[in-house]
């Protein structure tokens, strides 16, 4: 049988989320579709049933290859209705992301080509993510978490990887939208802020809000060097 609707937007939030988790718990899948464990329970049972993901007792699941192929529909669609929402009906990203999750539920393939035209064949989400083709190709992206980059790099925004509204906002906020160079200044040890040398002026973050930041690094710098130790 082919694979419900249902089960495509199941298998796509399984596949954003097991970008960042090993396994996928059913407790955080649970928290992040907003359905209830008895629920949750039910559709993994199906999609394992047909082949769509293993599943490991207290660990999670974890999509088959057959399971993220069914995935890319849901994945396109939501994006590309993220994308629609910005360019074209002028919300912003935050708002967007919310919005996008009942708004894709009315589109069918004839809108979505239209949505796709209106809104110039984007490649990306407002947030930076790939919008996989038309026939399931989900394009790579080499990128890395701000958090892991050496001071003294030269970076370009890649991705915004929350869902958070607030931080969404404060973001976009601040300038730092996919597509955005800047120049690390520093990043102060044991998971303390970062400072971002950009036009107009500098920024200065914190450890969590650059984790959620993803760049591709033009130039790498050295990092952080420690002062020469003193002898006693």
């Amino acid at each position: 049988m082919s694979a419900s609707a249902a089960m495509q937007r199941y298998a796509a939030e399984i596949y954003r989320l097991q970008q960042d988790h090993e396994q996928v718990p059913l407790s955080l899948l649970s928290s992040h579709v907003e359905s209830s464990a008895q629920a949750i329970a039910s559709m993994v049972k199906r999609l394992q049933k047909h082949g769509y993901l293993v599943h490991e007792p207290y660990r999670g699941v974890r999509l088959t290859p057959t399971g993220e192929k069914i995935a890319m529909p849901s994945l396109r669609r939501h994006r590309l209705t993220e994308v629609f929402l910005v360019r074209v009906m002028k919300y912003d990203w935050a708002t967007a992301h919310q919005l996008a999750d009942t708004f894709e539920l009315g589109v069918n393939d004839m809108i979505e080509d239209r949505m796709d035209e209106l809104a110039g064949r984007p490649t990306r989400c407002p947030h930076g993510e790939p919008i996989p083709s038309k026939n399931g190709v989900m394009p790579v992206v080499r990128d890395m978490s701000l958090s892991n980059v050496p001071s003294g790099s030269d970076c370009v925004i890649s991705r915004v990887r929350t869902h958070d509204f607030e931080k969404l906002t404060y973001i976009g906020e601040l300038g730092l939208v996919p597509g955005t160079s800047f120049h690390l200044l520093s990043c102060a040890p044991f998971k303390g802020p970062l400072r971002l040398n950009m036009k107009p002026h500098d920024h200065v973050i914190g450890y969590e809000l650059a984790a959620s930041l993803w760049v591709e690094v033009t130039k790498e710098g050295e990092g952080n060097k420690l002062p020469p130790r003193k002898n006693n």
